[in-house]
């Protein structure tokens, strides 16, 4: 009886101890990643801007090959949206909010499953040399008490599958002879 005491206050610690920090810790993340690409900054531009093209290089829409996708409006301009709905990538919708032709598109991602969420994103395209384009990839939000805990992690978490989807669509664009 004596031990169940000590599992069940150690267990009551190891939870309380998190709630407790989450008091303390800014609810807003704000991550970013970039890579150079060997192709022009033209044609980074023109990939980046269609949401279906990610299908092609983002990290959770490759990890979950049953999810189920639908998009409404014109693919590439301001108010096309995503929807998807999987087991690994949860559910949620994706709008593109603002394109500044050949520099930037905006973006807000309400995830609905697992979590209630709301974030925006932005891909943004610089050239470095006529054959040479620098992409960076943003995402920034606010996590509610208590998962703004996981804020401590996000930089790396989020950072790490951001590097992953943007060295995936290096690797495509680089590969492609011509990109449609």
């Amino acid at each position: 009886m004596k031990a169940i005491k000590i599992v069940l206050l150690i267990v009551g610690v190891l939870i309380l101890i998190p709630l407790m920090m989450a008091v303390f810790i800014t609810r807003e993340y704000d991550v970013e990643r970039e890579i150079i690409i060997t192709r022009s900054k033209a044609e980074v531009f023109d990939y980046v801007r269609h949401l279906k093209n990610q299908d092609n290089y983002n990290k959770w829409i490759r990890m979950d090959p049953q999810l189920k996708k639908d998009f409404s409006g014109t693919d590439g301009e301001v108010g096309c949206t995503y929807y998807w709905d999987g087991d690994k990538a949860g559910k949620g919708e994706q709008k593109i909010t603002q394109i500044v032709d050949g520099e930037r598109v905006e973006a807000e991602l309400h995830f609905i499953k697992p979590f209630e969420g709301l974030a925006h994103t932005q891909m943004v395209t610089e050239e470095i040399s006529p054959g040479q384009t620098k992409v960076s990839w943003g995402m920034k939000g606010e996590s509610q008490y208590p998962m703004n805990f996981m804020n401590l992690f996000m930089n790396s978490m989020l950072g790490a599958d951001l590097d992953e989807s943007l060295t995936t669509l290096k690797t495509v664009l680089e590969k492609e002879s011509s990109i449609d």
